[in-house]
């Protein structure tokens, strides 16, 4: 594409080239993807600074280069071009490159602390059920169509995300469902990006090793909605306190969901098991293999959303109550008269909604069983929820084995140091301690006995643990299933 059509959408400061009649073969961030006829852009970023690989690149035959600051030295042949915000420039020329495929789909964004990906996946599901092509931008997989693509981030950089776009444009998706995350909206990822309608979930403690404090958090989150323009819908759970200053000053209709109060879309409850529960949505009952008041919430922003894009409330509702859950969120698995269960659960928030949900299926069942529940915290990641999760994992468990979960760089034995410090007296009867992951399941059910409930929480849908940068083969659910399988035969 010729470099004049990829900046229509540039504020150029200075440059020195004065046409920009040059043809480009692909744009990146990465000096190590750089090729003849490539655009560089050089992003500051949290430990590296791309400006520092332009003399490098330009030796590459790189055709032209987007920077906020002009080398010294500059290479007859290469344009070079200096703007006020590269990261925001990386978004706009993605946008453009990929001839702007967001403005071809109806995009729905889903943002918010726990709920994301739930939400999502239910909605690329139910509308692909529904007959229509769609796509999923996700945690755990990226859908074209039914093409799934591997995923790095919540959400990826705007050159994959117009990428993944432009393939569901070409395959003809009509839809696509994205998980916007927090960090997304800060370094401009989603920036240029036409949507139809964005959801919030929720907001509580998380993400304050990057954002610093809540209300810088807050901030972050109410930026997705601030974009939104007049065409578009912001659906907003009303329950959460935070769900109307997300839409405070956005020019998008505003519609509320909830399940305490009186919104534009109301659910209840009217019974919970393990194997789902039956809810009242908007005066009509509908059954969902999903349990728990966190996926009621998911389920009605899943029928509200799907509802403002037109389809018919018979059809949503019939094809909602056969989806089932999502990987690693609220993952059965019953061996050996044990129910074991795993999910994505690694915030102080998600920990106590997946607790709660059991405790309250517990006691309607009346049966006189025990939860054990193996918790651990990421390293690296914001240390403030450790002790939080290990005192929330006490107060609503029988028996509690505190362990790893992605120590990264840090020592094991140091995040369970502060998991530790959140616990009283009377939590420390219940709770032992051990480091590796594997043998942590394994204690939990040795612990079990018929009956009994292990929750596994904190990586879901995860395929791997990263221990001093290196990412290891584990997955919870396939690991739980084993040692279950083993005792059953003993």
């Amino acid at each position: 594409m010729e470099l004049q059509k990829i900046l229509k959408r540039t504020k150029i400061l200075e440059s020195n080239f004065k046409n920009f009649d040059i043809d480009i073969s692909n744009i990146t961030c990465d000096s190590r993807q750089v090729e003849k006829g490539s655009l560089f852009v050089a992003v500051k970023g949290e430990k590296i600074d791309g400006h520092s690989f332009v003399g490098q690149v330009s030796e590459k035959g790189v055709s032209a280069v987007l920077c906020e600051v002009l080398p010294q030295n500059l290479k007859e042949n290469v344009c070079y071009i200096k703007v006020e915000d590269t990261r925001q420039e990386l978004s706009n020329v993605s946008c453009e490159f990929y001839d702007n495929p967001s403005e071809k789909l109806i995009l729905t964004g889903v943002t918010g602390t726990n709920g994301k990906t739930t939400t999502a996946t239910l909605l690329y599901k139910l509308f692909s059920a529904l007959g229509f092509k769609s796509g999923l931008i996700s945690t755990v997989e990226n859908y074209v169509d039914t093409d799934v693509y591997p995923t790095a981030n919540t959400t990826p950089g705007p050159l994959v995300i117009n990428s993944l776009l432009a393939k569901m444009v070409e395959k003809g998706c009509q839809y696509c469902f994205m998980e916007v995350s927090s960090h997304s909206v800060v370094q401009k990822r989603i920036h240029g990006l036409k949507f139809s309608l964005g959801i919030f979930s929720n907001i509580t403690l998380d993400h304050l090793d990057y954002h610093k404090t809540f209300q810088e958090y807050i901030k972050a989150k109410k930026g997705f909605f601030d974009s939104l323009d007049q065409d578009a819908f912001a659906l907003v759970n009303g329950d959460d306190k935070n769900g109307m200053v997300m839409v405070q000053n956005s020019k998008a209709k505003v519609k509320t969901y909830g399940l305490k109060g009186f919104y534009d879309f109301n659910a209840s409850i009217l019974e919970c098991g393990f194997e789902g529960m039956l809810l009242n949505i908007c005066g009509k009952e509908m059954w969902s293999f999903l349990p728990g008041e966190f996926n009621a919430y998911n389920i009605l922003a899943v029928y509200s959303a799907a509802v403002l894009l037109g389809q018919s409330v018979d059809e949503v509702l019939q094809t909602l109550s056969a989806l089932h859950s999502v990987r690693g969120r609220f993952d059965i698995v019953n061996i050996s008269k044990i129910t074991a269960i795993v999910d994505y659960a690694h915030t102080p928030d998600a920990l106590e909604n997946v607790l709660n949900t059991i405790g309250e299926i517990r006691r309607e069942s009346g049966k006189d069983n025990v939860l054990i529940t193996v918790c651990g915290c990421g390293g690296d990641r914001d240390k403030s929820k450790r002790p939080l999760m290990a005192k929330i994992a006490c107060r609503l468990s029988d028996k509690v084995v505190l362990t790893s979960d992605n120590p990264r760089t840090e020592n094991p034995e140091s995040i369970l140091d502060d998991m530790y410090a959140g616990l009283e007296n009377k939590d420390l009867a219940k709770a032992v301690r051990i480091s590796d992951r594997k043998s942590a399941i394994l204690s939990a059910c040795m612990m079990a006995r018929e009956g009994d409930i292990i929750l596994i929480a904190g990586k879901g849908h995860e395929t791997y643990q990263e221990i001093n940068g290196v990412k290891h083969h584990f997955d919870d659910k396939e690991t739980v299933s084993e040692i279950l399988k083993g005792i059953s035969k003993n």
